[in-house]
């Protein structure tokens, strides 16, 4: 007798286990960033989303292995946030 197809997930059950992944990285945010650089990574989520998501990754990564134990501030946010981006690039036009 063979074992029965493992079942697939459904829509409802994906979404609720995205859900649930959601709300857990912001908690975890809400514990490793002040008001103040939550909403800055919040401003930054409207225009980069993917830079808002690489510091997340790094916050929670950072925060999962005990090298973050305190919540951040905002210039130290604006540290992480400079050191993630990528440089812009300078084009420079010789006229002769």
């Amino acid at each position: 007798m063979s074992a029965p197809p493992p079942q697939q997930p459904n829509d409802e059950e994906i979404r609720r286990r995205e859900a649930e992944a959601a709300a857990m990285r912001q908690r975890v945010l809400s514990v490793v960033l002040d008001p103040q650089a939550r909403q800055r990574l919040t401003n930054i989520r409207l225009v980069k989303p993917d830079l808002a998501t690489a510091v997340e990754n790094y916050l929670i990564n950072a925060a999962s292995t005990g090298r973050l134990n305190r919540a951040l501030s905002d210039d130290e946010l604006k540290q992480i946030l400079a050191s993630l981006q990528q440089p812009k690039k300078e084009f420079k036009f010789d006229r002769r």
